[in-house]
């Protein structure tokens, strides 16, 4: 072999080991960023999600068949808004327009009764997590109608009331089961934090006994992890007043009560994002 050749061979080798290097980093840098479609996989460790639902191809139903979107008929009762490098769902619900009202009600809700992952019975232990913000929100103040707005909800199938739900009232954020007569404030005064995000996540074990819990955390702005706000322990979360097997979540936007006669704000509007629900049984 000549001098020349040899030369040309070193420099091959060495051109080879780097763009091994390169694809190699490439790779891990891969890995380091998982797809959220597939997994929810932290680096600690957590399981995977049942449903994650971040609306990152900005379509009502996140595209995922059978996610319930509204039956409020009005243009702007739904639809999907920028919301940092994607998108999140708004609902909106105006007090006295039919077009904001779904079966009698003045609400605008997405569902998972339809997706089979979204469903819970009486034996799982599930996981609810979601973030959300408030639009704009009209604050309350000394006088206004105190009725509460309700953002998101365990709700038992065929027309039974709510296990539990979390609603915006007074200037609280508040976990309420109306059948168990449960409430409690788990973020005392959401004033500072309208038109930002707020995480909460809700741990129940769906149970028809006295056996299961509700364990409410929360996460507002310039909090860098959970807190724990409320446990309620050895309670009977699964408690359907007409027969049902099954139940599943709800977000957006219900206005119990509420009409222009009575005071309250004629318009509201709340934007939901990264709703997930994960398996915890075993835990």
């Amino acid at each position: 072999m000549t001098k020349r050749t040899m030369v040309r061979a070193s420099t091959a080798l060495v051109l080879a080991g780097t763009l091994s290097v390169v694809c190699l980093n490439a790779a891990d840098a891969g890995q380091d960023r998982p797809d959220r479609s597939t997994t929810q996989q932290s680096r600690s460790g957590a399981r995977s999600a049942l449903l994650d639902i971040g609306y990152k191809d900005g379509s009502l139903d996140s595209g995922i068949p059978g996610l319930t979107t509204t039956h409020a008929t009005a243009q702007d009762a739904s639809s999907v808004v920028r919301s940092g490098g994607d998108y999140a769902i708004t609902h909106k619900v105006t007090l006295g327009d039919p077009g904001y009202e779904s079966d009698g009600a003045p609400r605008s809700e997405s569902a998972t009764n339809n997706v089979p992952q979204g469903v819970f019975h009486v034996g799982d232990v599930r996981r609810y997590k979601f973030s959300v913000l408030l639009k704009d929100w009209r604050t309350y103040e000394p006088g206004d109608s105190e009725s509460g707005d309700i953002i998101f909800q365990g709700k038992h199938a065929g027309g039974n009331r709510p296990s539990f739900y979390l609603m915006a009232k007074r200037n609280s954020i508040a976990f309420r089961s109306p059948t168990l007569e449960l409430q409690a404030d788990v973020v005392d005064d959401f004033r500072p934090y309208v038109n930002q995000w707020m995480t909460f996540r809700v741990d129940v074990r769906w149970t028809d006994d006295r056996t299961g819990y509700y364990r409410i955390s929360s996460r507002t702005p310039g909090e860098s992890d959970f807190t724990l706000r409320k446990t309620y322990e050895n309670v009977r979360t699964f408690h359907p007043e007409n027969p049902t097997n099954l139940g599943y979540i709800k977000w957006g936007l219900y206005r119990p009560g509420q009409s222009i006669q009575n005071g309250d704000v004629p318009t509201r509007i709340v934007q939901h994002d990264n709703i997930s629900i994960q398996d915890l049984a075993g835990e």
